[in-house]
């Protein structure tokens, strides 16, 4: 049950209109990600998605956590992480991602999401999913609350291979 709320929750946030008509459709589960595609106009859109394992900081209340990463052939727009952190993010406070030895800070917040700050930056960033084993994002609240992140990137390629299958990337 809580993969397909994430489903409907990552389509909410992927989508730019605020009212869809479909809903997603799962390709698959692996190890801990969920590969999906829905329609998007005359093409599609795939994604997949991870909560945390674990989750730190000293917060009384969060929203959904969870990353994303989204292909979408019809705008020529793939590997695009993103990052929801269930609190509004401190306004120009830094984020760092940790992937095994690799720490990767260049990510900019909206409201509850982080991004890379470029195509590059999302490439590295998925390159190196492929090779760990963990991935830990580090953030600040607008209230000033440090949180810590962990996802697990077990299913993760196998994930990525299925999206890339269905959106032919």
């Amino acid at each position: 049950m809580k993969k397909i709320a994430l489903a409907i929750i990552c389509a909410f946030y992927l989508l730019s209109a605020p009212v869809f008509a479909a809903s997603p459709t799962l390709i698959g589960d692996y190890g801990d990600w969920s590969a999906y595609y829905m329609p998007e106009g005359k093409s599609i859109m795939c994604y997949m998605t991870s909560f945390p394992s674990k989750s730190e900081g000293k917060y009384t209340s969060r929203g959904e956590v969870f990353m994303a990463i989204t292909h979408r052939p019809a705008d020529k727009t793939f590997d695009v992480v993103n990052f929801v952190a269930g609190y509004t993010y401190k306004k120009d406070a830094p984020i760092t991602v940790k992937i095994g030895n690799t720490v990767i800070k260049d990510l900019f917040t909206d409201k509850d999401k982080a991004w890379a700050l470029s195509e590059n930056v999302d490439k590295k960033l998925v390159a190196e999913m492929k090779r760990g084993n963990q991935l830990i994002i580090e953030g600040s609240s607008f209230k000033g609350t440090l949180t810590k992140d962990t996802y697990s990137l077990k299913g993760f390629s196998a994930a990525y291979r299925a999206i890339s299958e269905k959106c032919r990337r």
